[in-house]
Protein backbone atom coordinates (compact mmCIF):
# COMPACT_ATOMS: atom_id res chain seq x y z
CA UNK A 1 0.00 0.00 0.00
CA UNK A 2 1.53 3.21 -1.39
CA UNK A 3 -0.09 5.25 1.80
CA UNK A 4 0.72 4.07 5.33
CA UNK A 5 -2.19 2.46 7.45
CA UNK A 6 -3.48 4.99 10.27
CA UNK A 7 -4.44 2.46 12.93
CA UNK A 8 -6.53 3.43 16.40
CA UNK A 9 -7.37 1.12 19.03
CA UNK A 10 -9.52 2.01 21.59
CA UNK A 11 -10.52 -0.37 24.33
CA UNK A 12 -8.38 -3.06 22.93
CA UNK A 13 -4.81 -4.90 23.55
CA UNK A 14 -2.56 -3.51 20.20
CA UNK A 15 -0.73 -7.00 19.35
CA UNK A 16 1.57 -7.93 16.35
CA UNK A 17 -1.22 -10.62 15.05
CA UNK A 18 -3.59 -7.94 15.12
CA UNK A 19 -1.58 -5.68 13.32
CA UNK A 20 -0.53 -8.32 10.86
CA UNK A 21 -4.16 -9.24 10.16
CA UNK A 22 -4.75 -5.69 9.54
CA UNK A 23 -1.77 -4.84 7.28
CA UNK A 24 -2.73 -8.28 5.16
CA UNK A 25 -6.22 -6.90 4.41
CA UNK A 26 -5.41 -3.48 3.55
CA UNK A 27 -2.79 -4.90 1.17
CA UNK A 28 -5.84 -6.92 -0.33
CA UNK A 29 -8.05 -3.61 -0.97
CA UNK A 30 -5.28 -2.79 -3.77
CA UNK A 31 -6.49 -5.10 -5.87
CA UNK A 32 -9.51 -3.52 -6.18
CA UNK A 33 -7.61 -0.09 -6.36
CA UNK A 34 -4.31 0.71 -6.61
CA UNK A 35 -4.96 4.90 -6.20
CA UNK A 36 -5.91 5.14 -2.45
CA UNK A 37 -5.16 8.15 -0.90
CA UNK A 38 -5.65 7.50 2.72
CA UNK A 39 -6.88 4.24 4.91
CA UNK A 40 -7.85 4.58 8.34
CA UNK A 41 -9.28 1.95 10.39
CA UNK A 42 -10.24 2.61 14.29
CA UNK A 43 -10.65 -0.94 15.94
CA UNK A 44 -12.07 -0.17 19.25
CA UNK A 45 -14.41 -2.06 22.31
CA UNK A 46 -17.76 -1.20 23.27
CA UNK A 47 -18.90 -0.87 26.90
CA UNK A 48 -18.86 -4.37 28.30
CA UNK A 49 -21.94 -5.56 29.62
CA UNK A 50 -21.97 -9.06 31.16
CA UNK A 51 -25.07 -10.37 28.76
CA UNK A 52 -23.74 -9.30 25.72
CA UNK A 53 -20.06 -9.55 25.63
CA UNK A 54 -17.41 -8.19 24.32
CA UNK A 55 -19.11 -6.35 21.54
CA UNK A 56 -16.36 -4.57 18.92
CA UNK A 57 -16.62 -2.20 15.98
CA UNK A 58 -14.21 -1.52 13.18
CA UNK A 59 -14.44 1.40 11.46
CA UNK A 60 -13.03 1.94 8.03
CA UNK A 61 -12.49 5.30 6.43
CA UNK A 62 -10.74 5.30 2.92
CA UNK A 63 -10.12 8.10 0.57
CA UNK A 64 -9.72 7.60 -3.42
CA UNK A 65 -9.27 10.31 -5.64
CA UNK A 66 -11.14 12.29 -7.39
CA UNK A 67 -13.15 12.68 -4.58
CA UNK A 68 -14.78 9.76 -3.49
CA UNK A 69 -15.01 8.28 -0.01
CA UNK A 70 -15.68 4.56 1.34
CA UNK A 71 -17.37 4.44 4.79
CA UNK A 72 -17.18 1.07 6.30
CA UNK A 73 -18.61 0.53 10.01
CA UNK A 74 -19.15 -2.94 11.12
CA UNK A 75 -19.94 -4.03 14.62
CA UNK A 76 -20.27 -7.60 15.90
CA UNK A 77 -23.57 -6.68 17.25
CA UNK A 78 -25.00 -6.87 13.92
CA UNK A 79 -24.80 -10.61 13.95
CA UNK A 80 -23.45 -12.56 17.01
CA UNK A 81 -22.41 -10.41 19.69
CA UNK A 82 -19.52 -12.76 20.13
CA UNK A 83 -17.54 -13.02 16.82
CA UNK A 84 -14.30 -12.91 17.41
CA UNK A 85 -12.50 -9.44 16.57
CA UNK A 86 -10.70 -11.03 13.49
CA UNK A 87 -14.07 -12.45 11.93
CA UNK A 88 -15.12 -8.71 12.07
CA UNK A 89 -11.97 -6.94 10.48
CA UNK A 90 -12.50 -9.19 7.64
CA UNK A 91 -16.46 -8.49 7.26
CA UNK A 92 -15.19 -4.66 7.40
CA UNK A 93 -12.66 -5.14 5.16
CA UNK A 94 -15.03 -7.36 2.81
CA UNK A 95 -17.54 -4.37 2.75
CA UNK A 96 -14.55 -1.94 1.99
CA UNK A 97 -13.74 -4.43 -0.93
CA UNK A 98 -16.73 -4.18 -2.41
CA UNK A 99 -17.17 -0.34 -2.56
CA UNK A 100 -13.61 -0.27 -3.67
CA UNK A 101 -14.72 -2.63 -6.59
CA UNK A 102 -17.94 -0.67 -7.45
CA UNK A 103 -15.67 2.77 -7.78
CA UNK A 104 -13.40 1.12 -10.18
CA UNK A 105 -15.52 -0.11 -12.36
CA UNK A 106 -17.60 2.75 -12.26
CA UNK A 107 -14.63 4.34 -13.49
CA UNK A 108 -13.16 2.20 -16.00
CA UNK A 109 -16.93 2.57 -17.96
CA UNK A 110 -17.57 -0.74 -17.06
CA UNK A 111 -20.95 -0.63 -15.06
CA UNK A 112 -23.91 -2.67 -16.19
CA UNK A 113 -26.54 0.11 -17.99
CA UNK A 114 -30.35 -0.80 -17.56
CA UNK A 115 -32.53 -0.03 -19.70
CA UNK A 116 -34.04 3.13 -17.79
CA UNK A 117 -30.72 4.93 -18.10
CA UNK A 118 -30.40 4.40 -21.53
CA UNK A 119 -34.00 6.32 -22.27
CA UNK A 120 -34.27 9.28 -24.02
CA UNK A 121 -38.03 9.76 -23.33
CA UNK A 122 -40.94 8.24 -22.74
CA UNK A 123 -44.22 8.05 -25.07
CA UNK A 124 -46.71 10.24 -23.83
CA UNK A 125 -49.27 10.81 -26.48
CA UNK A 126 -50.39 8.16 -28.97
CA UNK A 127 -52.66 7.97 -31.93
CA UNK A 128 -52.59 4.76 -33.54
CA UNK A 129 -55.28 5.52 -36.29
CA UNK A 130 -53.39 8.28 -37.52
CA UNK A 131 -50.00 7.04 -37.13
CA UNK A 132 -47.81 8.92 -34.83
CA UNK A 133 -47.63 10.21 -31.59
CA UNK A 134 -45.08 12.08 -29.21
CA UNK A 135 -42.37 11.73 -26.93
CA UNK A 136 -42.32 13.50 -23.41
CA UNK A 137 -38.51 13.99 -23.09
CA UNK A 138 -36.61 13.56 -20.32
CA UNK A 139 -36.02 17.04 -20.02
CA UNK A 140 -39.93 17.28 -20.20
CA UNK A 141 -40.13 18.49 -23.77
CA UNK A 142 -42.95 17.40 -26.09
CA UNK A 143 -41.42 15.51 -29.30
CA UNK A 144 -43.34 14.66 -32.61
CA UNK A 145 -42.80 11.14 -34.22
CA UNK A 146 -44.49 9.09 -37.24
CA UNK A 147 -45.04 5.71 -37.50
CA UNK A 148 -42.51 5.44 -40.32
CA UNK A 149 -39.60 6.53 -37.57
CA UNK A 150 -40.37 3.84 -35.61
CA UNK A 151 -37.43 1.25 -36.52
CA UNK A 152 -38.18 -2.21 -36.98
CA UNK A 153 -41.76 -1.34 -37.72
CA UNK A 154 -42.80 -1.45 -34.33
CA UNK A 155 -45.25 1.27 -33.84
CA UNK A 156 -48.10 -1.86 -33.01
CA UNK A 157 -46.08 -2.23 -29.74
CA UNK A 158 -45.75 1.28 -29.03
CA UNK A 159 -47.60 2.07 -25.91
CA UNK A 160 -48.33 5.15 -23.36
CA UNK A 161 -45.30 4.86 -20.83
CA UNK A 162 -43.03 2.46 -23.35
CA UNK A 163 -39.30 4.10 -22.95
CA UNK A 164 -37.82 4.73 -25.89
CA UNK A 165 -33.98 6.04 -27.77
CA UNK A 166 -34.65 8.29 -30.18
CA UNK A 167 -32.47 10.89 -32.76
CA UNK A 168 -34.15 14.22 -32.61
CA UNK A 169 -34.46 16.56 -35.92
CA UNK A 170 -35.86 19.98 -36.60
CA UNK A 171 -38.81 19.98 -38.86
CA UNK A 172 -41.35 21.93 -39.88
CA UNK A 173 -43.36 22.67 -37.13
CA UNK A 174 -40.85 21.99 -34.65
CA UNK A 175 -38.66 18.99 -33.38
CA UNK A 176 -39.46 15.88 -34.11
CA UNK A 177 -38.04 12.16 -33.72
CA UNK A 178 -36.11 11.07 -36.81
CA UNK A 179 -35.75 7.43 -35.60
CA UNK A 180 -37.51 5.87 -32.17
CA UNK A 181 -36.09 2.35 -31.42
CA UNK A 182 -38.15 0.92 -28.18
CA UNK A 183 -35.62 0.10 -25.40
CA UNK A 184 -37.88 -0.82 -22.32
CA UNK A 185 -41.14 -2.82 -23.89
CA UNK A 186 -41.78 -6.58 -22.84
CA UNK A 187 -42.61 -8.80 -26.06
CA UNK A 188 -40.56 -10.04 -28.75
CA UNK A 189 -39.72 -8.23 -31.66
CA UNK A 190 -42.00 -9.67 -34.60
CA UNK A 191 -39.68 -9.73 -38.13
CA UNK A 192 -42.32 -8.67 -40.75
Amino acid sequence: MIVPLETYFKGIQKTDALEALIEDQANKLERYCDHINSCRIAVESRHQHQRTGQPFRVRIDIKVPPGHEVVVSKDSGEGDLHDQLQVVLREAFDAAARQLKRIGEKQRGETKRHPDQETDGFVSKLFPDEGYGFIKSLDGREVYFHQNSVLHDDFDRLDIGTGVRYVEAQGEKGPQASTVDIVDKPGPHVEP
